[in-house]
């Protein structure tokens, strides 16, 4: 029997679906079928390879999708494989057309709500999608990127990432002419993964509202990869929005001690940390075996949704799963048909549904809208940016 609280939030789901600001569906299409798909065929369930498919988001209450373009750091030439990602979601758009509906606007955004379509967004995820070149910024805005997360687990020349050592100390010279020409574009600066100085200096350089695709409190749970309090609360200032995510490992400090001391583990019998070999998981498996994997929930990713909320306020919260991005997820939250239990917890703790329109719709749909007002009034005064990073660093 369906709980009233579980029922309430299909229905406000009906109205004001989730907008998911981070989802590797075109990575995981990539690794599984090399973008093959008829091999991988997202409008049947594929419960065992994926977290997504068309049935689920349905069944989740997804109105619209933010799909990462994620390249890795390590590629010797990142351009062409994020080329290659953004042919993905194209290929996915043009293949099913009665889901999935492209979208470069807040307008468009609203248009396939209405349609009851799933608005289709891109993110590319890291600056080294855009090897240290403008133009190849606005090349991907021309295809149709509308934010892009300025490092990845690694640093740029021009940016410090949350998961790598201090290198140029926050933003660069010519990383704040990149927030910049995002700015002029309408690009949404995106700082999840960034280094804490790096989300300082963004927000001492833009003029738009920030996203934060998919990062939780760094107050409830101790990872670099979250976001400091004095951060969320500079958002009602610059009008930006952070995403919650359900990754463990970022959401439950026991998750976050766990895994560093299975990256121990695996130093100390000479390999990497991420090596999945057959002799790396082997090691890895044993460790599991000995010291059993901590499990969080629903109630984990609500209790960052609280605090978020108390730091940023209602207006500045929203959702980013990671779905087909991370191995491991919540209870509760195992796939993108999940979201309408985290939004039955919100109810059971008292938010209202207002509080819930704005956390699942609105928020993402008025930063965007946002993003592009200010494009419009910087492309008054400012033409591209021909800077190069020997220009500006030297």
């Amino acid at each position: 029997m369906t709980s009233p609280s579980l029922q309430s939030a299909r229905e406000l789901l009906r109205e004001f679906p989730v907008v998911d600001g981070h989802n590797d569906l075109p990575w995981a299409l990539r690794k599984q079928v090399r973008y093959d798909l008829d091999a991988l065929d997202v409008a049947r369930h594929q419960n065992t390879r994926l977290h997504t498919d068309l049935p689920r988001l349905r069944e989740g209450g997804v109105g619209a999708q933010y799909w990462s373009v994620y390249v890795p750091c390590d590629l010797p030439d990142p351009v062409p494989a994020t080329l290659e990602q953004i042919d993905c979601v194209r290929q996915l758009l043009a293949r099913y057309p009665a889901d999935l509906a492209p979208a470069l606007t807040a307008a468009d955004m609203e248009t396939a709500r209405k349609e009851g379509r799933i608005a289709s967004l891109m993110g590319a995820e890291g600056g080294h999608s855009i090897a240290n070149s403008l133009g190849t910024l606005r090349g991907l805005y021309a295809l149709g990127v509308r934010y892009m997360t300025l490092t990845h687990n690694d640093n740029v020349a021009w940016a410090d990432s949350a998961t790598d050592e201090p290198g140029v100390g926050g933003l660069s010279e010519f990383g704040r002419e990149v927030v910049r020409e995002m700015n002029r574009l309408g690009m949404l600066v995106d700082l999840s993964h960034v280094a804490a100085t790096t989300m300082r200096d963004a927000l001492d350089t833009t003029d738009a509202p920030v996203i934060f695709s998919h990062s939780s409190a760094r107050a409830v749970c101790d990872h670099p990869r979250n976001i400091p309090d004095d951060v969320l609360e500079r958002l009602p200032a610059n009008g930006g929005v952070a995403m919650v995510t359900f990754v463990p490992k970022f959401v439950l400090q026991a998750a976050v001690d766990w895994t560093a001391a299975a990256d121990d583990n695996m130093r100390a019998h000479g390999l990497h940390p991420l090596d999945t070999t057959p002799e790396a998981m082997k090691v890895h498996r044993a460790f599991e075996e000995r010291t059993p994997r901590p499990v969080a929930t629903v109630a984990t990713v609500a209790d960052h949704l609280d605090h978020m909320r108390e730091a940023a306020g209602i207006d500045h919260v929203g959702i980013g799963g990671d779905y087909d991005g991370t191995a491991f997820t919540p209870d509760g939250l195992g796939d993108v048909s999940g979201y309408p239990n985290l939004i039955a917890e919100l109810l059971d703790r008292g938010w209202s549904r207002a509080d819930l329109a704005k956390l699942t719709w609105q928020n993402a749909v008025r930063v965007l809208g946002a993003a592009e007002d200010v494009a419009r009034d910087v492309q008054t005064t400012r033409g591209p940016s021909h800077a190069t990073i020997e220009d500006l660093d030297g």
